[in-house]
């Protein structure tokens, strides 16, 4: 781990050179200027504004008096990621200064600590930059995506801060206006305002910055009344929605007074303890080769990013996470693409989190699609007039896709629930995808509640759709037409992803027990697994191919290979399963080749196989960081923004999938692992299973199955492993926890 923290030993020269923070739902961006400022950029996992863009809730800038960072004879910056904080310290012989930086990993708390050597003064200002409303326009625009267009000016609000608190700064963002109202209106879902609430109107978030020995100059500054030698400097962020801005400050108040009397040394020991238990869930540790080291290195530290902002009310935002910074030109609340969440850039970040074990990371996600669900099922009625829900490519959290997408001026003859946006009006497969995802998580972690109150409602719902949605040919078959196969084919019959997704959701579901299902439930499933029509196939020189889609008028309008999504996330082809020649084929003809971004090649390369591509691209992947920011795993723009979180989401897939691929109870081990690369690795595998190994020199050396049982379910270089077997020991011996606590060995020839 200490191999992969990030030490910095000069100070940055703005808010490119920050190192990112967070206990998975309070974010910092921290960096210490040449000045010797340290900069605390705050974020946080649900500040949506009243146009539904992520926003910061400030800055804080922190000055010491004497100034120990100033043309100091030593700097060091530390991300110590085992501990979950950040370390700087600097000064000369006569005044050393050190600063622990940690938010705390269970409790809603920021905490700065500064010890010195000698006395010295702290001075905390807030910064704010939305002073007062101003109107978007141009280019920045594109932070409130969806709103191009918009019949009416479209502003960002002011903050407020407080001048009657005397020890403390107090500051806030109240949205007194909402764009949702106006956008269920616009798309024919104007009766189903009664039914929710308005998730956007009267949310409020901010916080109190208080600190020891500190008393206020400003309302936006604290000092210190006296040079001291310590401080702790403490920052309560907050956000909910309040029906006045003093019910706001009075939960505001009451977080203060319940957290600033903890015994700060105890606290810090359990958020320690917290980011410990983390690191030991998995890990993956490369050596051989520096190129090897740098993919260990990223890996980590996208783990990292992504822990930061995992566990929040809301979804990881694919686009920059809650660590965006000044971009563009703009203030430091400017992401592109807003705040909408796109299906095929946000699951990239969550697919790897299985095999990771951060199962808890992955409740924002399922929850906010849950939440969806009644609003989804409405506006299925009333669109298509018909049972059933679906899930957009494009919506913002509550479910909706933005007015922008859906056309603010539209013709009249356009049909209710027609999008003018063609990339994503009729792409149906984040449903599929999502059950699949879902599937995968019961199936690691055997969750009875989630299996009952999540995954069986969410199937009924989308099932459905699918099921009344197309017309069937005289073969009971749907004609999947007008239809899309994702953003690329837009004008397609049998689009490949729909039909590989279902295959595959329908399959998982119908291998389980009748009595875990229902016979209802299993009737309903065979039936509809007949109305699916076969993947689209072609054949090329004698041999087949998976295409895209069954017909396809026009041309195509974005950049992806619809054809391998029965590769991944629907694996139908790879190691270990049927027509794998078929796979391959069709991934060496993909028209579009690439490993940055949403692009998954590697990921596909490792589930087929396929050593060398994966591995290429992997590394090529690591190397991709953004060239304006100093911290190594932040990656982009890409398509979308920095950090990208798709950009590290399908490196950690396809390491992952290079190393361990578990279907059908089985655990494929070193599928696409190459020879120079040696790793001592912990992954989850289904049935709450784990998989410890060693390998050296292409040799697997040591092996832990957890539960011992699961071993005789680990195959090998094609070869399954006997826990009955064994023969005289040799080079290259393999060892594992055997059942009933034995312990065998077994040698293992060839490659």
């Amino acid at each position: 781990m200490d191999a992969c923290n990030v030490v910095w030993t000069t100070p940055s020269k703005d808010h490119n050179g920050s190192m990112p923070i967070g206990n998975g739902d309070i974010g910092m961006n921290v960096w210490v200027e040449q000045n010797g400022d340290l900069l605390l950029l705050l974020s946080k996992t649900d500040a949506w504004s009243e146009n539904c863009g992520l926003l910061k809730l400030g800055r804080v800038r922190v000055k010491l008096s004497p100034n120990p960072f100033s043309d100091s004879a030593s700097f060091e910056q530390v991300l110590h990621l085992r501990r979950g904080e950040i370390t700087i310290s600097a000064g000369r012989a006569e005044q050393t200064v050190k600063l622990r930086i940690w938010i705390d990993a269970n409790r809603p708390v920021i905490r700065v600590e500064a010890s010195s050597s000698s006395p010295l003064k702290m001075q905390a200002m807030l910064e704010v930059w939305r002073t007062q409303p101003r109107q978007l326009t141009g280019e920045e625009l594109n932070s409130a995506y969806g709103q191009h267009g918009a019949p009416f000016p479209v502003y960002a609000y002011a903050d407020t801060a407080l001048s009657d608190r005397k020890d403390r700064i107090v500051w806030y963002h109240r949205n007194e206006k909402s764009i949702w109202e106006d956008n269920l209106k616009r798309q024919g879902m104007g009766d189903f305002i009664p039914r929710s609430n308005d998730p956007l109107l009267d949310r409020t978030f901010g916080g109190c910055i208080k600190g020891s020995g500190l008393v206020s100059a400003s309302p936006t500054i604290l000092e210190s009344a006296a040079p001291q030698e310590s401080f702790v400097l403490s920052i309560y962020p907050l956000c909910a929605q309040t029906k006045t801005a003093d019910e706001w400050l009075k939960q505001l108040d009451q977080s203060v007074a319940r957290h600033r009397t903890r015994n700060i040394e105890k606290d810090r020991t359990d958020h320690h303890a917290w980011w410990n238990e983390f690191w030991n869930r998995s890990w993956i540790r490369i050596t051989g080769n520096p190129e090897a080291e740098t993919v260990t290195r990223a890996y980590t530290l996208q783990r990292w990013v992504s822990a930061c902002a995992g566990r929040g009310v809301h979804p990881i935002k694919c686009n920059g996470t809650i660590f965006t910074v000044n971009g563009a030109g703009f203030d430091p609340d400017y992401r592109r693409w807003g705040g909408p969440y796109w299906w095929q850039n946000t699951r990239l970040a969550y697919w790897p989190m299985i095999a990771c074990g951060d199962f808890d990371m992955m409740t924002p996600l399922f929850r906010m699609y849950q939440d969806m669900l009644p609003l989804e099922e409405h506006r299925t009625k009333a669109w298509f007039n018909h049972d059933g829900a679906f899930i957009g490519e494009t919506v913002y959290f509550w479910g909706m896709y933005n007015n922008e997408n859906y056309g603010w001026n539209r013709d009249k003859n356009l049909p209710v629930g027609e999008l003018v946006n063609r990339f994503i009006c009729r792409e149906y497969t984040a449903s599929p995808e999502l059950m699949a995802m879902m599937l995968d998580y019961y199936a690691y972690t055997g969750d009875e509640r989630f299996w009952r109150e999540t995954l069986l409602p969410m199937c009924d719902s989308l099932l459905e759709f699918w099921d009344k949605h197309y017309e069937t040919d005289e073969y009971g078959q749907m004609k999947m037409y007008p239809a899309q196969a994702l953003e690329t084919l837009q004008d397609a019959a049998n689009p490949t992803p729909d039909i590989a997704g279902l295959k595959w959701v329908l399959g998982r579901l119908l291998a389980l027990p009748e009595k875990k299902v229902g016979a209802e439930r299993r009737e309903f499933w065979t039936r509809l697994s007949k109305k699916v029509p076969p993947l689209q196939m072609g054949e090329v020189d004698g041999k087949k191919c998976v295409l895209g889609a069954g017909k396809v008028f026009g041309g195509r309008g974005n950049c992806e290979n619809p054809e391998l999504y029965a590769v991944f996330p629907f694996r139908l082809y790879g190691v270990g399963k049927a027509d794998l020649d078929i796979g391959r084929f069709t991934f060496a003809r993909r028209s579009v080749k690439g490993n940055r971004g949403w692009s998954q090649d590697d990921t596909e390369a490792a589930f087929l196989g396929l050593t060398e591509t994966a591995a290429d691209y992997v590394v090529g992947r690591a190397k991709n960081k953004h060239e304006g920011s100093r911290f190594p795993a932040f990656w982009g723009p890409n398509f979308d923004w920095i950090p990208d979180q798709d950009h590290g989401g399908n490196l950690m897939m396809a390491l992952q999938t290079m190393l361990i691929q578990a279907d059908a109870g089985k655990i494929w081990l070193l599928p696409a692992w190459p020879r120079n690369w040696n790793v001592d690795f912990r992954l989850h595998a289904p049935d709450r299973t784990v998989v410890e190994g060693v390998v050296e020199n292409g040799k697997l050396l040591k092996m832990k199955v957890s539960p011992e049982t699961r071993g005789k379910d680990v195959i090998l270089n094609g070869t399954k492993i006997d826990y009955g077997w064994s023969t005289k020991p040799s080079g290259g011996d393999v060892q594992w926890a055997a059942p009933h606590s034995q312990r065998w060995t077994c040698a293992i020839d060839g490659d």
